[in-house]
């Protein structure tokens, strides 16, 4: 499939830009922002273009149990039942203990719909679990992947700022879903 995802990047526009960071064994990557099923899309290609098969995803638990369930954990996919109380940051930090090597990515925002705040599990798994945070953005706008340099959690509030400095000028597919409007709260 990577020739194909490839050739729909160059004939859609889409350029990368930045350098994913291999030399790392464990990261939490963010993308953001998050307004789109096509994101999901946007992520296959990206991830075929530049070899990132070893990272994966959470996603809710009925996905995997339909008749495509093999193909999200073909994809590195790993389900999630968010209805239960388990505490899933626990568990991931425990994945990223015992594990050699594990990349996870997540959204940000926790949803596709817009937000008033940024979720903090994916912020507490990479803190508590020792392993820096990677951000990738999806700017629709400009037809741009852009890949930051890693960074180590450390104070929050001042990490949440970085976070919305980097994501906040990025237009999502549905612009008004996107973090802008967190950028000045």
């Amino acid at each position: 499939m990577r020739p194909i995802w490839i050739f729909l990047l160059r004939i859609t526009g889409w350029k990368i830009r930045g350098n994913f960071p291999f030399h790392l064994k464990k990261s939490v990557v963010i993308v953001a922002p998050h307004t789109s099923s096509w994101d999901f899309f946007l992520g296959l290609a990206v991830r075929s273009k530049l070899r990132l098969g070893f990272i994966h995803f959470l996603g809710k638990k009925e996905l995997f149990d339909g008749p495509l369930g093999f193909l999200f954990r073909w994809l590195g996919g790993i389900p999630v039942d968010r209805s239960s109380s388990h505490n899933m940051v626990d568990q991931v930090v425990q994945k990223f203990k015992t594990d050699e090597s594990f990349s996870l990515v997540l959204s940000p925002e926790g949803t596709r719909k817009k937000v008033e705040r940024l979720r903090t599990g994916f912020y507490n798994i990479a803190h508590q679990a020792g392993v820096p945070l990677v951000m990738v953005g999806f700017d629709f706008g400009k037809k741009e992947v852009v890949i930051a340099e890693p960074f180590t959690t450390n104070d929050q509030a001042a990490d949440f700022r970085l976070i919305l400095d980097f994501f906040g000028p990025m237009q999502g597919k549905i612009p008004e879903q996107g973090l802008a409007h967190l950028k000045n709260s």
